[in-house]
């Protein structure tokens, strides 16, 4: 990376690739662009692990079998028939390599049930929802954290990698269709960084939405820049809800792995109600799940993870959630108290197999990307084995794309002239937002709702743009993109079809079938 100063005294930064995120799909997209041999200097929000959705992850990451073909089945048919067959070959394929590769030889990631190291099929394997086969590593219920804190050491100490922390993507820089870099928001001032190539990795949506499993910081921001520069937004109607969140004053995911180990979910009457819902049970797909769940709740008032008939026993199987759960006071043998809570975004930008937008010099992979690979409905344990099989491959191709290929256009630096907003401005904002999108693009979606929703977000998004028009700060530009991409989903699933996690109760009406939107609506 190089690094200049203008006669104003700016900072401008050049790099060969440009990784904004450091969750697996960006540390997956550093590591293979630095061993190409490009300089690449990655951007991130977050100042700690726990910032990125990786490191809250906690099933575990799935990988390819003796049978690929059962693999590849299960993430079809949890998708609701509609991932794309090509992308799902590419990460059934790639699954073991990246997996053996990156986790085990690179990170020594110690999963459960061998020493660090071991081949593939010497550690334990778990099943959860919608697999039919054991085929899971995992550490604890925490995996995410045991993969990405060793991940972000070992390219901390990578000469071709330099990282920029509490450092936000305003926006994409292009001219005619190439992307050319972002403006970065750092320390209060904002900074042109120019670059070869671009990868966006910069996670979910979660911020739209009253009860996530996703970090304060997914706001969206790499599909709102995206969608602003003109890129192609597909299948943002598809937001998975996991069904088993704990929905007290202090949320926490309660692993699928759990309800994979044996737990079974009741209702407020004690009953058992998934054997009556689908075959699977309580290891249906997650968009069954979640909208049984649901309605449980809304029939007897609450629904309970029964923990009784994991071995040996839950607190012996699964003790980080056993501590998550005592921290709350929530006594596992009473069962877990549970609801439905955003959890994926599904849709986002378009990519093709090797991470390229519709706009040249950009790439983007994880969860901020739409792949082809989950459809309507994600299969559990695979979404960091998406980022790291489209991060490294997306990685690797930036690469080529991008050396020695950084160059200097003419910026227009946001304008900041207005005094900074009062806290309270966003928090009523968001209050606003999220309460629509609880109510009208949850779980369960009526053509009515959507509409309403569609035109409630449409004059927020304009209220917001009044004021980043002549402000500059990370909370205000965060509810922009957490904006955009509310609308961004209203509008796609009030002209989508009803599939999977895009569940519309009254679908009747035909509508399109892509799910594509601009961040104009």
């Amino acid at each position: 990376m190089s690094e200049s100063t203008t006669e104003t005294g700016t900072d401008v930064r050049e790099t060969d690739v440009l990784v904004v995120g450091s969750g697996i799909a960006g540390c997956a997209a550093a590591l293979a662009a630095a061993r190409s041999g490009a300089n690449v200097l990655v951007a991130t929000k977050a100042t700690a692990p726990e910032d990125a959705s990786t490191d809250w992850a906690q099933g575990g990451i799935a990988v390819t079998g003796e049978d690929p073909e059962t693999f590849r089945e299960d993430v079809l048919d949890a998708s609701d028939g509609t991932a794309d067959p090509e992308a799902v070959d590419i990460l059934v394929g790639d699954a073991r390599d990246a997996v053996e590769d990156v986790l085990v030889d690179t990170l020594s990631v110690p999963f459960d049930g061998a020493p660090a190291g071991a081949g593939l099929d010497d550690y334990d394997h778990g099943r959860e929802a919608a697999h039919s086969e054991r085929r899971i590593l995992h550490v604890n219920a925490s995996t995410g954290g045991h993969v990405l804190r060793p991940f972000l050491n070992y390219l901390r100490d990578h000469d071709g990698v330099t990282f920029l922390e509490d450092a936000m993507a305003l926006d994409l820089l292009t001219h005619e269709g190439r992307v050319h870099g972002v403006h970065l928001l750092r320390e209060g001032s904002v900074e042109p960084v120019f670059a070869g190539a671009t990868v966006l990795a910069t996670g979910g949506i979660g911020a739209c939405y009253g009860t996530t499993t996703n970090p304060d910081g997914a706001t969206g921001d790499g599909v709102a820049m995206a969608a602003f520069a003109g890129a192609r937004i597909a299948d943002m109607q598809y937001v998975q809800f996991h069904p088993t969140a704990y929905p007290g004053d202090d949320p926490f995911l309660v692993s699928e792995a759990v309800r994979g180990e044996g737990a079974i979910l009741r209702n407020g009457e004690g009953e058992r109600f998934m054997p009556g819902v689908h075959d699977d049970a309580e290891l249906a797909p997650r968009d069954v799940v979640a909208r049984a769940v649901k309605d449980e709740r809304d029939r007897t008032g609450e629904v309970r993870l029964d923990v009784s008939p994991v071995e040996p026993d839950f607190r012996t199987e699964f003790p980080d959630l056993a501590e998550l759960c005592d921290e709350r006071d929530v006594d596992p043998e009473d069962g877990i108290p549970v609801a439905p809570a955003e959890h994926y975004l599904c849709g986002g930008i378009a990519v093709d197999e090797r991470g390229r937008t519709t706009l040249d010099r950009l790439f983007a992979a994880g969860e901020c990307a739409r792949t082809g690979v989950h459809g309507a409905n994600r299969l559990a344990s695979t979404s960091l084995l998406e980022g790291l099989v489209w991060g490294l491959r997306a990685g690797e191709t930036a690469a080529d794309a991008g050396a020695d290929a950084a160059e200097r256009i003419e910026t227009q630096e946001p304008l900041d002239s207005d005094p900074e907003l009062p806290d309270e401005f966003a928090s009523a904002k968001y209050a606003r937002l999220r309460e629509t999108m609880d109510s009208a693009v949850g779980v369960e979606r009526t053509h009515a709702d959507l509409e309403r929703a569609r035109s409630t977000i449409r004059r927020l998004k304009g209220e917001v743009d009044a004021y980043t028009r002549t402000r500059v700060s990370r909370s205000l530009y965060e509810l922009r993109n957490a904006t955009v991409c509310a609308l961004l989903v209203a509008r796609a699933a009030s002209e989508a079809p009803s599939a999977g996690c895009h569940h519309v109760v009254d679908a009747d009406a035909e509508g399109s079938t892509n799910g594509g939107a601009r961040a104009d609506d």
